[in-house]
């Protein structure tokens, strides 16, 4: 049995890792509104910055959102890119196969980056966990690792990890992590079903999943455990904060004197968090309604495919 799953895995990192360096990358087309982070974006080519986190991209599934994700790297531009986990959703995979060519072209993108200068820090999450047998090692130029340090440009210690060791259910009760991510994912099969009739009425996009998270007093629960749990091991080890994803809800505050960053994903949230040369922290929003018509039609659309 443990045999097979390592094949499998093995199988699947060689498998993906092939496509996305001989296939060629499909950017998005040229008719692009940029996120209000800076609407001069498009004129100016790109906004800079020193850092970038983003995580739980799930490709693989179809409620990636592939073509907002690819219109954001074309856009933003930093020194390092930490890929913070969960880029890649081999629970899904290993279901069904599902793998568009803007899955394809996220991967080729990343991989072109880092060619050209840009330092890619990969941490596996729990849904990618396949590739933490390969830590350590470097794939196209991207190291793998289990977890990270980053140092902002005004001193602060940042332990940068995916998150899931520190999801109870996750780590004690793995079958239900499983039978989650199944509701979760018919939660946003019915969000592209609703979202698809909202953009056809002209309403903007909007996330029921997240909408019901927050209406739900365990959900809010469980991610106040989950923060306190991550910075009270951040302050054990001696850091002055923590970057994570895992739980798809993106912020930055403060949490018993230690900074709590999460970047988000880019499934409902479509969330980064950046550093900015003088070392200021913040989250950006690459919404729907920034992206052309088309790609607003195409994000939205339901899975009759």
């Amino acid at each position: 049995m443990r045999s097979n799953q390592l094949n499998f895995k093995q199988q699947l990192a060689e498998q993906l890792f092939e496509k996305a360096t001989t296939e060629p990358l499909v950017e998005p087309t040229a008719q692009q509104h940029v996120s209000e982070v800076d609407p001069a974006a498009d004129e100016q080519g790109s906004n800079k910055y020193r850092t970038i986190w983003i995580s739980d991209i799930h490709l693989g599934t179809p409620g990636c959102q592939a073509d907002a994700l690819l219109h954001f790297l074309k856009h933003n531009e930093s020194d390092t890119l930490y890929l913070v986990g969960d880029i890649i959703d081999g629970w899904q995979l290993r279901k069904s196969w599902f793998w568009p060519q803007s899955h394809n072209d996220v991967i080729q993108k990343v991989l072109r980056k880092a060619r050209k200068g840009t330092q890619v820090v990969f941490i596996p999450g729990n849904h990618d966990e396949a590739a933490r047998q390969f830590a350590g090692m470097t794939f196209g130029d991207i190291p793998i690792m289990e977890n990270a340090v980053h140092v902002t440009a005004d001193g602060k210690r940042l332990w940068v990890v995916h998150g899931d060791e520190f999801d109870q259910v996750v780590r004690y009760a793995k079958w239900l992590a499983y039978l989650g991510d199944t509701l979760y994912n018919f939660a946003l099969t019915l969000n592209r079903v609703l979202n698809n009739i909202r953009i056809k009425l002209g309403y903007p996009y909007w996330s029921l999943s997240q909408f019901l998270k927050q209406q739900v007093k365990n959900a809010v629960n469980f991610i106040l455990e989950f923060e306190h749990a991550l910075i009270h091991e951040a302050k054990h080890r001696g850091y002055d904060g923590v970057v994570c994803g895992h739980i798809h809800k993106a912020e930055i505050k403060e949490v018993d004197g230690l900074l709590y960053c999460n970047d988000g994903d880019w499934v409902e949230s479509l969330t980064a968090l950046v550093e900015h040369p003088c070392g200021k922290l913040d989250i950006v929003h690459w919404p729907h309604r920034d992206l052309p018509v088309r790609k607003q039609k195409a994000l939205a659309h339901t899975v009759a495919e």
